[in-house]
């Protein structure tokens, strides 16, 4: 019963880091990443659709991701998503394709994507927290229930704030990295 609820912790945990690793991969580093526009909502014939599902992404330069629609019709639609996005990039059309110029990062973008990436963070903390909180409501119900011991609730709170001190750490580790890629000049 308790293995059962560490488990039930645990695979949460794991889809929250699991989370955080995709949102990591939104911020922009020192390259173009195709992270940064894939899951962008386009306006696809009165249909919001990611824009992964419209069209080719790429990244033929360090600097440049290249998009090329399926349906040339959606161009127009792809250049206006990105333009209404937050993403501070003016899009290059050049007939069916477009291309994004990824501008260097100044000191101050650089300062505002660290300060965004420790709030990400932080986050991502609270709900791996949260996740333990309700671990050990569900121990302390069963406890009061008398399907479980004094002692066999312990253990199970010992071996959840484990598992919440190895994700925590691990959301620290992948934020320092990212944080280090961001700061690269």
């Amino acid at each position: 019963m308790i293995n059962d609820i560490v488990n039930e912790a645990r695979e949460k945990m794991k889809a929250t880091l699991h989370v955080f690793q995709d949102e990591l991969n939104g911020i922009r580093g020192n390259r173009a990443s195709v992270a940064l526009v894939d899951r962008l909502i386009v306006d696809y014939y009165g249909q919001p659709t990611e824009l992964r599902q419209l069209a080719n992404i790429s990244t033929p330069e360090a600097m440049q991701i290249l998009i090329r629609p399926y349906d040339t019709g959606a161009v127009k639609d792809i250049e206006r998503a990105i333009q209404q996005s937050d993403l501070g990039i003016n899009p290059n059309v050049d007939g069916a394709n477009i291309r994004l110029n990824m501008p260097a990062l100044t000191r101050e973008r650089r300062m505002e994507l660290v300060k965004f990436l420790h709030k990400v963070m932080e986050d991502n903390r609270v709900a791996i927290r949260n996740i333990r909180r309700s671990a050990n409501k569900d121990l302390t119900e069963f406890e009061n229930e008398g399907m479980i011991s004094e002692d066999e609730k312990a253990r199970g709170e010992n071996e959840i704030q484990k598992l919440t001190d190895e994700f925590i750490k691990k959301i620290d580790e992948l934020g320092k990295l990212k944080e280090a890629e961001i700061m690269e000049v």
